[in-house]
């Protein structure tokens, strides 16, 4: 039998062994974890609520006229203007503090899995200064990987509006025949996107665990899945499934709680309330719903990596016979300051 110093045993893992892996690493090191996961997705939120009240405080007289306006008045372009660049500037700021925070976190999984395999204590500081290093690389990786599966899905979408429009502009008999052009065009390409992801899907572990670049960890997550894609696609399906049902389950207590106070909120608002008085009224659920987000953000964004980790060292252990070495490197302390 394979030994075991970790989370998993060091030879071919099995479906039932990938899942137990992830939860026991999620009970062994879920404070490392979540604590990255809770800082950046915490501070995330803070930048953007921060965003908002700044926001908000710069334009709150555009939004007063633009809400007193009647169904048949136009909005004046001074006060449409101001709040739509407001609401842009938000937007893309919002953006790129998910995207450095996921970045973050999807670095620190395959940081704390590694420890997590041989058996090894960690700390948050470890943690951190790692997946804060390869934060870059991480970032690159899932941007090209996006882009690359964003072309399929582009022509996709494009083949459908093409065989729409062609169908309205043409006749009847002709309509019908676009129409399943289109529809068949799309259903081809998706499968298309599809399988470009789940063949990149590693590139993050590759990443981390292996210092390559984001060019590198792209062809060496292929050279991984190769042979594999099936069960690496349903085991990544799997997991994001499971990710999904958990944090909607998370977010239901948080959504009843957030109707609830906000119920009570509204109570006091007159006939023509002001922006202000119904944002106060509705901080309650506002919160609320933001904390929910936050605690099943928290789920999505680290189980499926896990599991998507794990593979990844699955899959070496198959083709590259990196039992041996997991198995020698377990039996040495590690050498590390917290």
């Amino acid at each position: 039998m394979a030994p075991k110093p970790g989370v998993i045993p060091l030879g071919p893992l099995g479906v039932g062994e990938i899942f137990g892996g992830a939860f026991s690493t999620l009970g062994r090191y879920g404070k490392q974890l979540l604590a990255v996961g809770a800082a950046l997705y915490g501070g995330a939120l803070l930048v953007v609520g921060a965003a908002v009240a700044v926001a908000y405080s710069a334009v709150s007289d555009h939004l007063d006229r633009l809400f007193a306006l009647n169904g048949d008045e136009d909005p004046a372009s001074r006060d449409l203007v101001p709040v739509l660049i407001a609401f842009g500037v938000v937007a893309l700021l919002a953006i790129l503090s998910m995207v450095v925070a996921s970045a973050v976190v999807y670095s620190a999984v395959p940081a704390v899995l590694q420890e997590a395999v041989l058996g090894r204590p960690t700390t948050f500081s470890v943690v951190w200064r790692r997946a804060w290093a390869r934060m870059p690389a991480v970032v690159g990786a899932l941007l090209l990987t996006g882009l690359i599966t964003m072309v399929p899905m582009l022509l996709a979408v494009g083949a459908l509006t093409a065989g729409i429009i062609g169908a309205v502009a043409m006749d009847s008999d002709g309509s019908v025949a676009l129409v399943l052009a289109g529809v068949v065009c799309f259903l081809g390409f998706v499968p298309v996107a599809t399988w470009l992801w789940v063949k990149f899907s590693l590139a993050p572990s590759a990443v981390v665990l292996e210092d390559q670049g984001p060019v590198a960890s792209l062809r060496r997550s292929a050279t991984l899945v190769r042979g594999a894609w099936w069960r690496v696609f349903g085991v990544t399906l799997l997991a994001g499934v499971l990710a999904a049902v958990a944090s909607y389950v998370i977010q239901i207590p948080f959504t009843f709680l957030g109707m609830f106070t906000g119920m009570i909120g509204s109570v006091g608002l007159g006939e023509d309330p002001s922006p202000a008085a119904i944002l106060t009224a509705m901080s309650g659920y506002l919160v609320l719903m933001l904390l929910g987000q936050l605690v099943s953000q928290l789920v999505v964004a680290v189980f499926p990596p896990l599991v998507t980790g794990l593979l990844y060292v699955d899959r070496r252990i198959r083709t590259e016979n990196l039992g041996p070495v997991l198995a020698e490197a377990a039996a040495v302390p590690p050498q590390y300051t917290a």
